[in-house]
């Protein structure tokens, strides 16, 4: 018997020290399952990066899927909801260490010994917290029960370190409500359309009843179901004494009301620029390997950004407290960029008023009904047909199937095919049936535009519009698309003639002449057959006088200035077709390299983030503008006359019609008006818009639709309209540029001199 009774207490004891052994195993890691203490220590840290405007509006998130969490401070989570998330899911939080022993037992008890599956499962709020950060899902029963010692176990560290509140704030910011309301402050928002602080009381208890199962207790699915959850947690208030009887009474009878709001990474103000700063931030050092031969001018692009630009890459180029690379999905980062809530909403405003009203149906009406449609007529039906292979090749529809093994003849076959689909229109989306090839040229008919609006003295962006729709079409046409920019070319070039003596007031001819470009014979089109001043040449675009002045200068010379303005594409050709803006720049690059003309010849490059703070409140880094001189005070205060005489008596003379204050300008069409420009210059804002088609032979038919001043210009005067409208933004339009009063713009000694020479010594 004693021998019985002593097995019986060595096994006893040898169980007791194999758990002792097994919980120090755990608590250590030594089972290679237990996350790493920083990790316990920092957790709080992995959240969205907000991304903020220059007044203070959170413009939205950066995160990876499910990970779209804001974080809120304990001090903005109101009392109801933390006291029924206490009531409803841990009463005893407070009293306990991790780990309550009586709701545990008691679960044991009920769910073992009498089978009570609804009995649940005695997991404090803290276990929970364990399980959303650290262990995850678990297929089945048993592995839930395999993991429960580590939930102990995690569940105990975590009580060691942090206060019962910032578990609660934890436990709130990090779960799944569902419908990507990744934590409380989502979760208010997507369901009620508030912020945290602001939810009521059944509002609260409606939430915290999702916390028992979301998907089972949806509201949007389960209104009645969720309602009857939510009265469970009144009533578990009441038990706890955090509500009245009577208050309990009232709130139970309310219906359950939503204010349902979609939340999506995408939506929120100026998504086009939120997405080029996620790519440029996030970009790592080219690697010439990862381009394409037919797109190594990005490679050069991009390595310049890399070299050039702080922000570029930034968070490949940084390391956190952590010492890792800064990562914009999880580091909970705070960038506050230059962009104007206000003018940001009044260039939206004018490009959709503009395009998407105005120009589009006049496109459609034009060129409906035409064979090829929305292609020009000019194009034949051998290149059309080039056109369509190449827009299915690049489809995803394509990459899905050639990667399943059709070949190409059989997948070509499945676009014409109808299959049911859902279109965007400017009306809302589209149910319909159609075939993917239909698909493909429907969404080719809509016009593409791209603004930008910057200020000259400092370089802020304040509007950023890449497009129209961001979810149909989004291809930044601000930054990242390139197109022809035709005469709005021609003031750089005006601003190396007066950087090389030539005054506004220079007569030169605006003759035919033949140059001989690389021993061909090339004569420009234009000219009006006789002597003019430059500043009139210039007014009315005149492509005879560009020619001699660029004949005059070397085609190699503007070149080197085209780079000193900040135009990055590296296949600009010196020849003397380049005064009529033959190569792809961006709308960035363009409203960049007219600063210098309002900012006493010094360009400013776009400045689009100020400074970055990390999760704790550090500011990790600031940004300065980029400035550089390009040419001389006294050259940008001729270029100012001669941009000024543009819009007052020239080709720009339509944005009157919206706006009366001192500015500049340039026009500019490229060849069968497939592109339309407006630069507009102002002495506080210098601002550039594009319109086009996807692609270059998707075009308006005539110059009445077709040409800068009437497919672009609207776009400027429309925003500078309202901008200067708003007394609460800090411009005035009846600002004047800062030209002093005793410049002679003319040179008048100089002129004297010219005026002496013939036509034919001018040539010469």
């Amino acid at each position: 018997m004693k021998k019985v009774v002593r097995s019986l207490w060595f096994g006893f004891i040898g169980f007791i020290v194999l758990i002792v052994l097994v919980i120090f195993a755990m608590w250590n890691g030594l089972l290679g399952t237990m996350p790493d203490i920083e990790d316990l220590q920092n957790p709080i840290d992995k959240y969205a990066s907000q991304v903020f405007t220059a007044d203070g509006k959170l413009m939205g998130t950066w995160n990876k899927e499910g990970g779209n969490r804001i974080y809120v401070d304990y001090s903005q989570l109101p009392k109801d909801l933390v006291n029924g998330l206490i009531a409803t899911e841990d009463e005893r939080f407070y009293e306990h260490s991790g780990i309550d022993f009586i709701a545990l037992s008691r679960a044991i008890v009920k769910r073992v010994a009498m089978g009570q599956k609804s009995a649940g499962g005695g997991s404090t709020i803290t276990q929970q917290l364990a399980k959303q950060l650290f262990s995850g899902q678990s297929p089945n029963s048993f592995q839930r029960a395999l993991r429960k010692p580590f939930e102990w176990i995690i569940a105990l560290k975590l009580e060691r370190c942090y206060t019962k509140e910032e578990i609660i704030t934890m436990y709130l910011n990090y779960f799944d409500f569902l419908h990507n309301a990744n934590g409380i402050k989502n979760a208010a928002k997507v369901y009620f359309s508030k912020e945290p602080i602001e939810l009521s009381t059944v509002e609260c208890a409606t939430l915290v009843g999702m916390c028992k199962n979301p998907a089972y207790f949806n509201p949007l699915r389960y209104n009645d179901r969720t309602r009857e959850r939510r009265n469970v947690v009144l009533q578990q208030m009441e038990k706890n004494g955090y509500i009245t009887h009577a208050e309990y009474s009232t709130l139970a009878a309310k219906p359950l009301l939503l204010t349902y709001h979609k939340v999506d990474h995408r939506e929120g103000i100026c998504t086009y620029l939120r997405e080029y700063l996620r790519q440029i931030m996030m970009a790592e050092k080219p690697n010439i390997q990862d381009y394409p031969d037919w797109n190594k001018d990005k490679y050069y692009q991009d390595s310049l950004a890399w070299e050039q630009d702080e922000l570029y890459g930034w968070c490949n180029k940084n390391i956190n407290s952590q010492g890792e690379h800064y990562n914009i999905y999880t580091d909970g980062l705070k960038v506050y960029t230059t962009i104007d809530s206000r003018m940001q909403k009044y260039a939206e405003d004018a490009c959709y008023d503009h395009v998407a009203k105005y120009l589009q149906p006049a496109f459609t009406a034009s060129k409906k009904n035409t064979p090829r449609f929305p292609y020009t007529s000019n194009i034949t039906q051998k290149q059309f047909d080039a056109i369509m292979r190449k827009a299915m090749r690049l489809s995803e529809r394509y990459r899905i199937q050639k990667s399943a093994g059709m070949s190409e003849e059989d997948i070509f076959k499945t676009f014409h095919v109808k299959v049911p689909m859902t279109v965007f229109s400017y009306k809302g989306e589209v149910e319909t049936m159609m075939t993917p090839y239909d698909s493909i040229l429907y969404y080719k008919q809509f016009l593409r535009t791209g603004f930008m609006s910057m200020e000259p003295a400092t370089g802020a962006v304040k509007a950023y519009v890449g497009g129209l729709d961001f979810e149909h079409f989004s291809y930044d046409m601000a930054m990242e698309g390139r197109r022809q920019v035709g005469s709005t070319m021609k003031p750089f070039l005006y601003s190396l003639a007066m950087e090389n003596g030539y005054t506004p007031c220079d007569i030169v001819p605006s003759m035919h002449k033949t140059y001989i470009v690389g021993g061909v014979p090339w004569t420009p089109k234009g000219g009006r057959g006789g002597m003019i001043s430059i500043k009139s040449a210039l007014a009315h675009s005149d492509n005879a006088v560009s020619a001699f002045l660029m004949n005059k200068l070397n085609p190699h010379q503007l070149v080197n200035h085209l780079r000193k303005v900040g135009i990055r594409n590296k296949r600009i050709d010196p020849v003397l077709s380049l005064r009529l803006g033959p190569s792809d720049v961006s709308v960035g690059e363009m409203v960049s390299g007219y600063t210098m003309f309002a900012n006493h010849g010094v360009r400013v490059a776009p400045l689009f983030v100020t400074k970055i703070v990390d999760s704790n409140g550090n500011v990790v880094a600031q940004f300065k503008p980029d400035v550089s001189e390009v040419i001389s005070e006294g050259s940008s205060y001729r270029m100012l006359e001669l941009l000024k005489a543009v819009v007052n008596e020239g080709t720009g003379r339509r944005i009157h019609g919206y706006v009366n204050c001192e500015m500049g300008g340039k026009t500019g069409t490229t060849n069968s008006h497939s592109d339309a420009w407006f630069m507009g210059v102002t002495p506080e804002l210098i601002c550039g818009a594009w319109v086009g088609g996807e692609d270059r032979d998707i075009h308006f038919n005539s110059m009445a639709f077709g040409q800068g001043s009437a497919a672009a210009l609207p776009i400027v005067g429309k925003y500078l309209n309202k901008v200067y409208k708003d007394t609460a933004l800090p411009y005035d339009k009846d600002r004047r540029f800062n030209v002093p009063k005793d410049f002679d713009s003319c040179d008048k000694k100089k002129k004297k001199e010219t005026d002496e020479l013939g036509i034919d010594e001018i040539y010469e």
